[in-house]
């Protein structure tokens, strides 16, 4: 039990954890984005929805809400629609997160400053601790 206490306290697996809240809260902002604003626009020149767009491949099909009722159907629609989803949070995570942390890490790089890892910032307060006791 206690290796798995450290496991959980681990400062990696509580970003993990938080990455994957910030990840699901993006995923909605983006899917209520597509389905909200992108699918309209979609459905000006055809269906309201792109789950509704499917290729039949065998028998009469029927599709609704977006799952075969009847027959065999290739659901492309939705396929796309969730290229769309996934793409959009991939830009928005890259915008908003990841671009400004490589700005600011060349920023403190040409500063001079070194970059620690977090690792290498825990060793030195590891190494000031121990030299104070």
């Amino acid at each position: 039990m206690k290796g798995f206490k450290e496991f959980l306290l681990r400062g990696n697996v509580v970003e993990l954890a938080v990455a994957v809240v910030i990840g699901a809260a993006f995923g909605k902002v983006i899917d209520v984005f597509v389905n909200g604003v992108l699918n309209p626009l979609i459905g000006a020149f055809g269906s309201k929805n792109l789950d509704s767009y499917y290729s039949c491949l065998k028998g009469p099909c029927t599709v609704v809400g977006g799952e075969v009722v009847k027959g065999v159907a290739i659901l492309w629609g939705s396929v796309i629609g969730a290229l769309i989803t996934f793409t959009l949070t991939a830009a928005a995570v890259y915008f908003a997160v990841v671009l400004p942390l490589n700005a600011y890490s060349r920023r403190k790089e040409a500063e001079g400053e070194p970059v620690l890892s977090e690792a290498e910032l825990l060793t030195d307060i590891r190494d000031l601790l121990a030299e104070r006791r």
